[in-house]
């Protein structure tokens, strides 16, 4: 079973709460540490906006990536303490996302998308991964093409 880097997922996840957060901390700043102008109250309420922004994106992307491995016989999404396991006949498709070097993942039978990353870099092309540069982990490849797996 091999999977990606613990340290690569929760910066992936968790990158959008902290900088909202980190985008609150200078809104309460700038309302704390400079006099009430008009001007300062409309720098204040950019960063406010700019914070509730990432944390609704934090709240979109957070359940959907995973992390997950991939075995010759199996794929195993890690949840917590939890581990769901699906066999390679299970598995609707499997694709990879241009410029993000992510893997989008279809299971028969549930509904949603699992996002996970690659165990490995997938090579870019000239610094951008494009849908015909992108290559597939050579396990997901020949389950691939073993399962007619889209």
């Amino acid at each position: 079973m091999v999977e990606a880097s613990p340290v690569k997922f929760y910066f992936a996840k968790y990158f959008f709460l902290g900088f909202g957060v980190l985008q609150w901390l200078v809104f309460v700043t700038i309302l704390i540490a400079f006099p009430f102008t008009a001007k300062s109250f409309f720098a204040a309420l950019i960063f406010f906006t700019l914070g509730m922004l990432f944390l609704f994106i934090f709240n979109i992307i957070a359940d959907k990536i995973r992390r997950v491995a991939v075995g010759k016989n199996k794929i195993v999404v890690i949840e917590g303490d939890r581990n769901i396991r699906f066999e390679w006949p299970e598995v609707k498709s499997l694709k990879v996302v241009p410029f993000f070097n992510l893997y989008k993942l279809k299971i028969r039978g549930k509904k949603g998308t699992i996002y996970f990353f690659p165990s490995h870099n997938i090579d870019p092309a000239f610094g951008l991964l494009t849908k015909e540069a992108a290559r597939m982990d050579p396990i997901v490849e020949k389950k691939k093409k073993e399962f007619g797996i889209k």
